[in-house]
């Protein structure tokens, strides 16, 4: 058993983004991050607008700040990017922005790059849609392994995807690509929305985990923990238990929080400073 401990807790961009990166950055300095995870969109870090010499001078501000990206994330539930789509043109294009994408995330030192599922039609056979998500994954798997990277497979809400939903689809999908290079991931908001927990998915998947994205909810929505109804010392006391020692991600997806980032991060701190080790 090995404790949760503040340095776990990783910043990540997304309720930043009415501010300029170099504020993000400025910020997780001084609410000591030292990891963070960065969502790739625009204005920050869209991979389809930024130049080679744009992601490393970006790189370089990252570095002079002493902060290190545990995982690239690149925008793919809002844009028109789905691994599972059925038109080629759409699943090739898609394919080729996590090409581009793992390509940023080398740039960016990032070991991570995060993956979803994508989604069917909900009138086609579901599993047409599975066939397809992993064709694509092992394409993106074989590159992973090139550029020595992992991808990090996150299942999504029941609204959201319709391929992977919890942990036994989630175990199911890293079987059957069965590539050293894709491992799962967990966000507690699709978890608490499956009634899982996070034993379901260490019990299951084991060492098969390597990120997590952190949040409260009630259950559904990406909140500021005490903003939610979800169980904090139940799920650190399980991650505890299960020895987990990655990155634990504050993704604020909920746009409640961009007027004033800073302020959803201080509360944060306060709450998780109750129940985490030093």
């Amino acid at each position: 058993m090995s404790k949760i401990t503040r340095d776990q807790i990783t910043g990540m961009n997304f309720h930043y983004k009415h501010y300029p990166l170099e504020y993000f950055l400025d910020a997780m300095v001084r609410y000591e991050c030292k990891n963070i995870e960065l969502w790739g969109a625009s204005p920050h870090f869209y991979v389809d607008e930024l130049t080679l010499s744009e992601m490393r001078k970006i790189k370089r501000e990252i570095d002079r700040r002493d902060l290190s990206v545990v995982c690239f994330t690149p925008e793919q539930c809002v844009y028109p990017i789905n691994l599972a789509a059925k038109e080629e043109r759409i699943r090739e294009r898609s394919i080729q922005y996590f090409l581009k994408s793992a390509e940023a995330a080398k740039e960016l030192g990032a070991p991570l790059l995060l993956v979803t599922p994508g989604w069917g039609y909900e009138n086609e056979d579901s599993q047409e849609a599975w066939k397809r998500t992993r064709d694509s994954l092992e394409k993106l798997a074989d590159m992973a392994a090139r550029l020595e990277l992992t991808l990090a497979l996150e299942p999504l809400t029941r609204v959201e995807s319709n391929i992977i939903c919890d942990a036994k689809s989630l175990k199911k999908m890293l079987e059957e690509v069965n590539s050293p290079s894709l491992k799962g991931m967990i966000d507690t908001i699709p978890m608490a929305l499956a009634n899982e927990d996070f034993n379901d998915y260490f019990n299951l998947l084991k060492d098969e985990i390597v990120h997590i994205h952190f949040i409260d909810g009630k259950p559904e929505g990406h909140l500021v923990w005490g903003d939610g109804v979800l169980p904090l010392q139940t799920y650190i006391d399980q991650l505890s238990q299960h020895g987990y020692q990655g990155a634990l991600t504050l993704e604020y997806t909920s746009y409640q929080y961009v007027q004033d980032p800073d302020q959803a991060m201080e509360r944060t701190l306060d709450v998780l400073s109750g129940v985490l080790s030093n």
